[in-house]
């Protein structure tokens, strides 16, 4: 398991990607860093071991807020680039 990367939340790279501004493009390629993913997997094992501390529990959980949300929004992003014809 990862821990080294514990210093930065896994949800920040989404947060610092939509606060430097976006494109419909730029949101349907926005993938996490592996640093970030490493991270992510390390939140899902001791979720799955029953080891998350109340911290990780929270950034589990935030990640998951947030990464609905960019589903969502990236479904949308693909409406404005392949509108449907009227």
């Amino acid at each position: 398991m990862n821990t080294s990367v514990k210093t930065v939340k896994v949800y920040d790279e989404i947060v610092d990607f939509i606060a430097a501004g976006t494109t419909p493009q730029s949101l349907i390629d926005f993938r996490l860093s592996e640093t970030a993913q490493d991270r992510l997997e390390d939140l899902i094992h001791s979720a799955k071991n029953n080891e998350l501390t109340k911290e990780d529990k929270r950034e589990l959980d935030n990640f998951l807020t947030l990464e609905h949300i960019l589903t969502l929004a990236k479904a949308k992003a693909y409406k404005y680039i392949n509108p449907e014809p009227k």
